[in-house]
């Protein structure tokens, strides 16, 4: 075996280890949920003016595992990306690494600040806007797995999609992205954030825009932070490249 294909092999192992670790962890976090998904339950359900009813016991097994999913994805991101930074920490400069770790910690905050954002101010609006279409035709009574499910897809997508801007400036950090590039492909990635709205959001026009001017505000944040991340790396590049000694 040549020392190129050693080292391949060498790396994939690492990835597999840290694949692993982080499987095992979000695992943990899954049996951890389990034990809290009542109490995360009443804490949704506290001020709810209708009845939530099920119509079999699968219904409640569906309940527990995917409240205790989120609580495992949630636990599991600083997990992840530790484990990452690890992985790709040899190939980093020394300032990258110290730039790169402080997102560990942002990107659990964020992903909270994700599902925040969706359950306090996107959910709720919603929430009324349809309660009050049907009032005059329908007494308000649901399913208890109807409404987590449809809790989950209002908060879960900006739990995901707060964590972009990070990711991007992450990305743009280890030269992987060109922020430029992204930019000039906006108007696709708007076509397709409208999209993501529309499968996500309950099928009316205003659900679809209350979901989608978030997901687009988010973009545009994310291309701005990565090129202020971008242009500070081509000066301190710029630097690097003037202080290395001249060979004639």
């Amino acid at each position: 075996m040549t020392e190129k294909e050693f080292n391949v092999v060498e790396h994939l192992d690492e990835l597999r280890k840290r694949l692993i670790i982080s499987a095992i962890a979000f695992v943990i976090f899954l049996i951890v949920g389990m034990f809290y998904v009542k109490d995360i339950f009443l804490f949704f359900m506290g001020d709810l003016d209708y009845n939530l009813i099920v119509l079999g016991p699968s219904d409640i097994l569906w309940i527990y595992f995917h409240i205790a999913t989120i609580v495992a994805v949630a636990g599991t991101i600083p997990v992840a990306a530790w484990q990452i930074w690890i992985f790709v920490k040899p190939a980093l400069k020394p300032i990258e690494r110290s730039v790169t770790l402080a997102y560990i910690p942002a990107l659990f905050f964020l992903f909270l600040g994700g599902l925040a954002f969706g359950y306090f101010f996107i959910f709720p609006n919603i929430m009324k806007f349809l309660i009050h279409m049907g009032s005059d035709l329908m007494a308000n009574s649901f399913t208890a797995e109807k409404y987590v499910s449809f809790l989950i897809n209002m908060t879960l997508p900006f739990g995901i999609a707060f964590e972009l801007p990070l990711v991007l400036m992450f990305l743009t950090t280890l030269g992987l992205v060109d922020p430029y590039k992204i930019a000039k492909i906006r108007k696709y990635a708007y076509f397709i954030l409208v999209i993501i709205a529309s499968m996500i959001s309950p099928p009316e026009f205003f659900s679809h825009i209350s979901v989608a001017i978030p997901l687009i505000l988010l973009y545009e944040i994310s291309v701005l932070l990565s090129k202020i991340v971008y242009k500070r790396k081509q000066r301190e590049d710029s630097i690097t490249y003037s202080e290395e000694p001249k060979h004639s």
